[in-house]
């Protein structure tokens, strides 16, 4: 039996990671040769060493996803520590436990580990100059992890759990709220669900190494925001394009203005990208509609 330990569980794409193990355990055997242990914050806080070597040393799983993190940008711009705490530091007690029960990691990372200056879609091989806590916080959880497994980053993230962009729109479209949104950050908004199954995948194959894993394709901010009104029946002209600069209140972390990921290991690696992002965003909004 395969044991897998998911840290994170509760969060966007923890939800979805945990769902994608017991559908794929359901298809064999009826779940007998996979046990999934779903630990979120409350479980399990990945800050505190001597929790996750105890959580590790206790279960001994084979595979280890590590989903747990600070991911407020804003937030930790005032509260870094708990970003470094979460994110890096919480990052290495994981590798660490891991390595003693020789657990194979998946982590998540972020798109903002790029600075957002280069002219084109960043690659794994790209080298990495975040701009805000939550960017340095995430890159060093990487350092952390090492070669101890696969580090999977993704970008602009929305899903059917927990607080995101899409439902966002959603709401303030309802509310009759003004729809303005920047046209001049760009990024690969991708969807938890894909992102999951790909997570997976990559990390019950035991793949090692930096893998992008976004949905196809690029857009703004506006440009998301006005699929998401399509893909729900309203009218997209409602929303309004300005400038990083217009936003009122300005954010306190700053966002890449490009933060387009090219998925180029999977693809030289023969292995299927996820769906264009237009697709599966409308996807997405039905069900989150219905």
């Amino acid at each position: 039996m395969a044991r897998i330990l998911v840290t994170g569980a509760n969060g966007q794409v923890g939800t979805e990671v945990v769902a994608e193990l017991l559908r794929r355990a359901a298809e064999v055997r009826r779940g007998a040769v996979v046990d999934v242990v779903a630990a979120g914050h409350d479980d399990l806080d990945v800050s505190d060493r001597d929790a996750v070597m105890a959580a590790v040393l206790s279960l001994e799983p084979e595979f280890l996803i590590h989903l747990a993190a600070f991911t407020a940008v804003d937030s930790c711009e005032t509260e870094s520590d708990r970003a470094w705490s979460v994110n890096a530091l919480g990052t290495r007690h994981v590798a660490e436990a891991a390595q003693l029960v020789h657990a194979h990691v998946g982590y998540v990372s972020t798109d903002y580990v790029f600075d957002g200056t280069l002219d084109r879609p960043y690659t794994e091989w790209d080298e990495p100059n975040p701009i805000s806590c939550y960017g340095r916080s995430k890159l060093a959880g990487e350092r952390e992890l090492g070669e101890n497994g696969v580090i999977v980053r993704s970008s602009w993230l929305i899903g059917r759990n927990g607080p995101n962009f899409a439902k966002t729109v959603l709401r303030m479209s309802k509310e009759g709220l003004p729809l303005r949104f920047v046209s001049d950050q760009r990024g690969s908004p991708t969807i938890a669900h894909d992102l999951a199954g790909r997570l997976v995948s990559l990390v019950l194959e035991k793949r090692h190494g930096l893998f992008h894993v976004t949905n196809q394709g690029a857009t703004s901010w506006y440009g998301l925001a006005r699929a998401v009104l399509a893909a729900a029946g309203e009218d997209p002209e409602r929303v309004e394009a300005i400038s990083t600069e217009e936003l009122d209140p300005q954010r306190a972390a700053k966002r890449p203005a490009n933060s387009v990921l090219d998925n180029a290991a999977l693809r030289l690696s023969g292995i299927e990208l996820l769906p264009e992002w237009e697709e599966s965003t409308a996807k997405l909004v039905s069900q989150l509609a219905s």
